[in-house]
């Protein structure tokens, strides 16, 4: 598709300025685009807003799904098409407030933003995954550190997705199922993880409750309180930084002595080791094993690909 040069280039201005690449920030340009094509130009962004205030109007998976299909895309965007992103709002305003900007130059057509959207929507499907070496010399803490530290990166450059979230989540439950077999864990969204009731942790084993996050705060201590006084319990695993905190944090709730923090890294690597009988050979396989589950996972959990991992030689 070739676009008016000007079109492209405050488009793509806009874009990379207030991070508009992400699926919730992709939900949202699509929708209120869709909004300006059949009210016209210039928009009330409170017009756009749900009578409670809370979200966007018309944001949802089915208004989403509808304007990919008509370009030919099939895949899912985003379960709840971002309406559930709490940063929706703010990038509503952004976008209207832009789009109002440009609604009087003659090259500011809406049928070529909406294809400018599509094909971001395209990019983003088509995402780089993450990358890991397999070099005998690297600790295997080392290559757990360089995923997670390139899910910052993305994180840091995509404000309001939380990849490195996501990452973890799904990383510990991949360590799981090598560990007990798949089967005997549910694998849910990172973004709805959380918002199922009636779970006592991200995962259930046995009597534990399993608690991934990358900020321990005083929500998760107090579930872990919950799960001791429902006789579970409590494993809370977390980036190096968190657990001085997750620890300070269950002293001074008086639990320090009941629930186990784990750093990520320390996590799973010492089961790729035991996979892997310390030998080389043998970690280098553990490791493609818990790849290739945590892949797995992504695929049937996430709708973004490019959260998996390519292992490069």
């Amino acid at each position: 598709m070739v676009f008016p040069e000007p079109l492209k280039a405050v488009l793509e201005n806009f874009a990379q300025a207030e991070k508009f690449h992400g699926k919730g920030p992709l939900c949202v340009a699509l929708v209120v685009t869709e909004h300006a094509r059949r009210k016209g130009l210039p928009l009330n962004s409170e017009d756009l807003e749900t009578d409670s205030g809370g979200q966007v109007k018309g944001l949802g998976r089915n208004a989403v799904q509808a304007i990919l299909r008509r370009h030919g895309i099939q895949k899912l965007l985003a379960a709840e098409g971002g309406r559930t992103s709490r940063g929706s709002l703010g990038k509503m305003r952004l976008y209207v407030s832009f789009l109002n900007e440009i609604c009087q130059e003659e090259w500011a057509d809406l049928d070529d933003i909406e294809l400018f959207w599509i094909e971001q929507v395209k990019r983003f499907f088509a995402g780089a995954p993450f990358s890991l070496s397999l070099d005998a010399s690297c600790a295997l803490r080392h290559m757990v550190r360089d995923v997670v530290e390139q899910a910052t990166k993305r994180q840091e450059s995509a404000t309001g997705v939380k990849v490195v979230g996501a990452v973890l989540h799904h990383l510990t439950g991949a360590k799981l199922d090598c560990a007990l077999g798949t089967g005997k864990l549910v694998h849910r969204s990172f973004s709805t993880a959380d918002a199922v009731e009636g779970h006592p942790g991200d995962f259930t084993v046995g009597d534990a409750a399993i608690h991934v996050t990358t900020h321990p705060g005083e929500a998760v201590i107090d579930k872990c309180m919950e799960n001791l006084a429902q006789g579970v319990r409590p494993i809370l695993v977390t980036l190096s930084r968190g657990v001085t905190v997750a620890e300070e944090l269950a002293k001074n709730k008086n639990v320090a002595d009941r629930i186990d923090v784990f750093e990520i890294e320390q996590f799973i690597a010492l089961n790729l080791y035991e996979w892997g009988q310390f030998s080389a050979t043998g970690n280098e396989s553990a490791v493609e094993k818990l790849v290739e589950r945590y892949n797995r996972i992504v695929e049937t959990a996430e709708t973004d690909p490019s959260l998996k991992i390519r292992i490069r030689q």
